[in-house]
């Protein structure tokens, strides 16, 4: 018999997700970004959750390789462009877009000698300092590319440092749009700017294109919950209790005997670790569900196992299910306990937890 963690993949909560991006945003298209591994939620499950999507965005060449062999028409994205002269080969024979974000790329792509079309989307750093051409550098890149003849559609771009967070003192919203807008003045093609947290908060921003993540798989970018957003968990991780015991007052549970018992109590021991991608600094207190009761997570995680408190489940038994994040657990409150966010769960999941859908 399998162990018993498994994280079941809801693929209508997916859509729904999908369509309040989409109502957030009713005049752009929508480029569902499926990078690593869909947000750990599967390419394969994520073709059916966003088959209305106008497009995928991802990192990886595999993936989208994967994406198209499996039959996605819709354009695909590359969010990092391409790493070296010969990863153009699989841009053409796949049809994929790529992000151009440096000069390297520039000069990559004149030098190639493509002869066939393609799609690339320039991308602006107005202030993130992540990846990008500074405002005062673009243009110049975007003449170089529109001077290749064999550069079809030339898409503007930029990422949101702070759309939670749209007053940030060090950099709003309303600035890098500004920058932006200033940059390409006149330049024609379409624009692409907001994330998932501009698409909820600030549709005001919104352009051609919209990119949301995180969102389509039921996390919150913001301040506001998920569920206030309208968004649906599509992830439940889920195991069981695989033993109990009973410990006295001053008894220590755990690694390191962090959690030391001020009265009798039991505990479970569930069947889920680090090595799984639970989060290895969740403290105790850390909420976790067991036969529909919340309580805690108590002492260390284990590679294999955690241990929770059973006092607010009396009738808990081996073989009680138990919820580690999902259809009754936000993920977003199990993160924010272990001091990180729904991303990292999601993404963390280990490749040995079964993975099904629904």
């Amino acid at each position: 018999m399998p162990r018993p963690l498994v994280a079941t993949i809801d693929v209508a909560a997916l859509r729904a997700n999908l369509a309040v991006a989409k109502k957030c945003a009713p005049n752009s298209k929508v480029l569902a970004v499926v990078k690593a591994n869909a947000y750990g939620h599967g390419l394969m499950h994520a073709i059916r959750g966003f088959a209305a999507a106008d497009g995928l965005g991802l990192i990886e060449f595999d993936g989208a390789v994967q994406l198209r062999e499996t039959g996605w028409q819709k354009p695909i994205l590359l969010l990092e462009g391409v790493f070296e002269p010969a990863d153009l080969a699989t841009v053409i024979e796949y049809r994929l877009e790529v992000v151009v974000h440096c000069i390297e790329q520039v000069e990559m792509i004149e030098q190639a000698g493509i002869a066939s079309a393609i799609d690339v989307h320039l991308k602006m750093n107005t202030g993130m300092n992540r990846l990008g051409f500074k405002p005062e550098a673009f243009r110049a890149a975007y003449v170089r590319m529109r001077a290749l003849g064999f550069i079809r559609n030339i898409t503007l771009m930029t990422h949101f440092a702070n759309a939670d967070n749209a007053t940030h003192a060090a950099l709003t919203l309303s600035e890098q749009v500004r920058r932006f807008n200033s940059a390409t003045e006149g330049l024609p093609g379409l624009r692409s700017l907001s994330n998932s947290a501009a698409d909820l908060l600030h549709p005001e921003v919104a352009a051609d294109w919209v990119r949301p993540g995180i969102m389509l798989y039921g996390g919150s970018p913001g301040d506001k919950s998920a569920a206030e957003f309208g968004l649906l968990p599509a992830m439940t991780l889920a195991s069981a209790i695989i033993g109990i015991q009973d410990v006295s007052a001053g008894d220590a549970v755990g690694y390191g005997s962090l959690f030391v018992a001020d009265k009798a109590m039991k505990i479970g021991v569930v069947a889920c670790g680090y090595a799984d991608g639970y989060p290895r600094h969740a403290p105790t207190g850390t909420p976790i569900v067991v036969d529909g009761v919340r309580t805690r997570l108590v002492g260390r995680v284990s590679m294999d196992m955690i241990m929770v408190d059973l006092t607010p489940v009396p009738h808990a038994r081996v073989g009680s299910a138990v919820t580690l994040w999902g259809a009754d657990l936000p993920i977003d409150e199990v993160a924010h306990a272990a001091g990180t966010i729904g991303y990292e769960l999601m993404c963390g999941l280990a490749q040995r937890v079964r993975i099904t859908a629904q």
